[in-house]
């Protein structure tokens, strides 16, 4: 089976190069160039893990490859491969920037170290570089999970006693209620938080594309296959792959899905050797899939194997504890990044936020109190910055809206009705709805479709 790691053997002798690439491929993904200008082409695009390198070749040389590449890519790690070298020339090599210098005929027990080593440092400094990213990153990406309210407060609980475990999670929660994060924090307090956390978000793609994209493909599997690519899968080696609307997935990824989860591997488009990987799982999705699965849109074995551990995360209108704390998060990020000095909002406009009905959860409201501070002129953001939609939620309103909202009647009744007023304030307009909503235009179709609303 392959490892994750792929290696780049640059060399104009075709007899070396097939020679090495022979040695290496049973243990790692070995791609070949015969020349550096091609090899700077497949680095650009594939990224691999390490370069092999003649150093004597026509044209560009291997140490003239080693300065473009670290011209490309500070922390490449390069081996340089010579019949003439001498132990200056290592010493002067290194200098420069190259991992090692190793003498031709190659050693393939003491290249195999060297490989070894190299793929090891380079991990080290990955890790390095991921903790002080997270490090500088966490403080703004929690101000979005605050758990004022006992809700939030129990979700959290939850969400920081299982992160060690290895199990696959489902997350279910409506558009905009922060599953991403959720995830996010799962993958931050887990034992993989030195690995690579990839997210894909399932409703953004075609089926092919998608297939693609989660188990990559090579150079001529279909048309527009121009050059190999590595999938999601492969990138979250020993990480999290992160699977947004998942209740999106034709049956046919399903069942590739399905696959990967139960056996670890599986091939490119195209493809025939079984890559292997190591990868937690983590799912998100806005629709229930249990009612998925009985509509037999979705299948039963891959919610069973999903659902190991199972998280739902509550609207905003459930949790309105939380939308002050939030609102001065999202006051502190965007005056400062619009170079502002915005204090806080004053009491009438919170009331506004509080009592609306926030269809797009967090997300919408994040949205709003940007473009508040946007368009404000003052250090405290006031109630008249609040969009007119958003007023005519108001309860000292008569809407039939706002009266559906304040009653403890059907949701599904509360939810077509917001829906259709939004339409009619967005004059029928299904994209403006749908970023109004907080919602994907594929989602408000299939609301439209559910609750019979005709074009407004």
């Amino acid at each position: 089976m392959l490892n994750f790691e792929t290696i780049l053997i640059v060399d104009d002798d075709e007899n070396s190069l097939k020679g090495l690439a022979r040695s290496l491929e049973n243990d790692y993904d070995v791609i070949t160039a015969k020349s550096a200008d091609e090899a700077i082409e497949i680095y650009r695009r594939e990224k691999p893990d390490l370069v092999l390198t003649d150093v004597k070749m026509p044209g560009m040389n291997g140490t003239e490859l080693l300065d473009k590449l670290l011209q490309i890519h500070a922390g490449v790690k390069v081996i340089l491969l010579t019949a003439y070298g001498t132990v200056e020339d290592a010493v002067k090599a290194i200098k420069r920037g190259a991992f090692y210098y190793l003498q031709k005929p190659v050693n393939l027990d003491e290249l195999e170290i060297l490989i070894k080593k190299a793929l090891s440092s380079k991990k080290l400094e990955e890790e390095n570089r991921e903790l002080k990213r997270e490090l500088f990153t966490q403080k703004f990406d929690d101000g979005e999970l605050v758990s004022e309210s006992p809700k939030m407060k129990e979700l959290l609980k939850i969400v920081d006693k299982i992160a060690h475990s290895q199990s696959t999670v489902l997350i279910e929660g409506e558009s905009g209620t922060g599953k991403e994060l959720i995830a996010n924090r799962i993958h931050r307090l887990s034992q993989r938080s030195q690995a690579p956390f990839i997210p894909v978000h399932c409703a953004a793609l075609t089926d092919t594309l998608l297939t693609s994209e989660l188990f990559g493909h090579e150079k001529g599997s279909f048309t527009g296959a121009t050059d190999r690519k590595q999938g999601r899968f492969e990138r979250a080696h020993q990480g999290t792959l992160f699977l947004d609307e998942m209740g999106e997935l034709s049956k046919d990824t399903q069942v590739k899905l399905l696959r990967v989860l139960q056996e670890g591997e599986f091939e490119r488009v195209g493809g025939t050797k079984s890559i292997r990987v190591d990868v937690r799982v983590l799912a998100a999705t806005n629709r229930h899939l249990l009612d998925e699965v009985k509509k037999g849109n979705f299948r039963e074995d891959l919610y069973y194997r999903i659902n190991v551990i199972y998280i739902k995360v509550p609207p905003l209108r459930e949790r309105k504890e939380d939308i002050a704390p939030l609102v001065q998060n999202f006051i502190r990020q965007y005056s400062r990044a619009n170079g502002k000095k915005i204090t806080g909002i004053d009491k009438k406009a919170l009331d506004l936020l509080t009592a609306y009905n926030w269809p797009g959860n967090i997300r919408e409201l994040k949205n709003i109190v940007e473009r508040m501070i946007v368009l404000s002129s003052e250090g405290t953001l006031g109630a008249d910055l609040i969009p007119d939609d958003i007023r005519s939620f108001f309860p000292q309103t008569n809407s039939a809206a706002t009266t559906l909202v304040n009653q403890t009647g059907s949701l599904s009744d509360v939810e077509r009705e917001l829906i259709e007023k939004t339409l009619r304030l967005q004059h029928g307009n299904k994209s403006s709805a749908a970023q109004a909503l907080g919602i994907s235009r594929r989602t408000l179709y299939r609301k439209l479709d559910e609750y019979k609303i005709s074009d407004l």
